[in-house]
């Protein structure tokens, strides 16, 4: 009874825009402090009342109050937390994914200055999980995180990964990928691939049951590809990251127009972008 109320509340405060009826965000803070529930819990609730938290606001006009509603009801994970991972993480949360599990086992490094968003210099040696779910807290309160700083591996796949909607793929090696997308087609779930080397990128989606990159490869596959020889620069994973949050926001939405069976690769020195077949 006592939300209902903070529900109602909210509803005197609604300004009405562009048709649609939004409410202050810290508002909604305020009201769950008060009844001492998370702050995702009273998001969720004025979404399926029709009210839309005003941090929300610019993002209706693509996902919808009902687009909204279903991704802050909705679990993903990124593995993976630097030069690809670190950007999804902030655009997952800012878009408003209810619960974000985060992996990686390694800490931030000189090196990953030129490229990983949340590397500061101040970061230095602390680990990357931990310092994104820092950085998700600050970016998006509402969000859920659970932050795990090892790596994952055939052991813990299954646990860390259990209900989510989809797994974005942010790893620098296919050792890493092959036990992803294989704990994915074992739990039914969603995977987003990214990979960067210099001026190139490349995105796709593998849902349970497709084939992935790997499997063409089959064991000719290196572990590591052209990227221990060009490095990479800031701005290539900056395009991939977002591309790959694209896909996973599309994924928990249910959209059909992902990049499934297809890998889209560009090289952005010549500004050339192919979308190649998986089949």
């Amino acid at each position: 009874m006592a939300l209902e109320d903070g529900i109602e509340e909210l509803r005197r405060s609604a300004e009405h825009r562009d048709g649609f009826d939004i409410v202050p965000w810290k508002l909604c803070r305020k009201i769950a402090l008060r009844e001492g529930v998370a702050p995702g819990v009273v998001e969720r609730a004025a979404l399926e009342k029709g009210l839309v938290p005003s941090r929300y606001e610019r993002s209706l006009g693509t996902l919808g109050i009902a687009g909204q509603a279903r991704l802050l009801a909705s679990r993903a994970a990124v593995v993976g937390c630097g030069g690809l991972g670190g950007l999804v993480v902030e655009l997952l949360a800012r878009a408003g994914v209810g619960q974000l599990v985060l992996i990686d086992g390694d800490t931030f490094s000189d090196n990953n200055l030129n490229r990983q968003i949340l590397c500061t210099e101040a970061d230095l040696g602390k680990a990357k999980a931990l310092v994104a779910a820092e950085r998700t807290k600050a970016v998006n309160g509402a969000v859920e995180v659970s932050p795990f700083p090892g790596f994952l591996d055939a052991d813990n796949a299954a646990s860390l990964l259990d209900g989510c909607g989809v797994a974005v793929d942010c790893l620098d090696n296919h050792r890493s990928r092959r036990i992803l997308f294989d704990a994915c087609a074992r739990l039914g779930i969603p995977a987003v691939h990214g990979a960067i080397a210099g001026f190139w990128g490349q995105v796709g989606t593998v849902l349970p049951g497709d084939r992935t990159l790997l499997d063409f490869w089959g064991d000719q596959a290196p572990d590591k590809g052209v990227e221990v020889t060009t490095g990479n620069p800031p701005f290539t994973p900056a395009l991939v990251s977002s591309l790959e949050a694209a896909e996973a926001v599309k994924v928990l939405l249910g959209m059909e127009e992902i990049l499934r069976h297809r890998l889209l690769w560009f090289d952005l020195r010549i500004q050339e972008a192919q979308t190649l077949p998986l089949n």
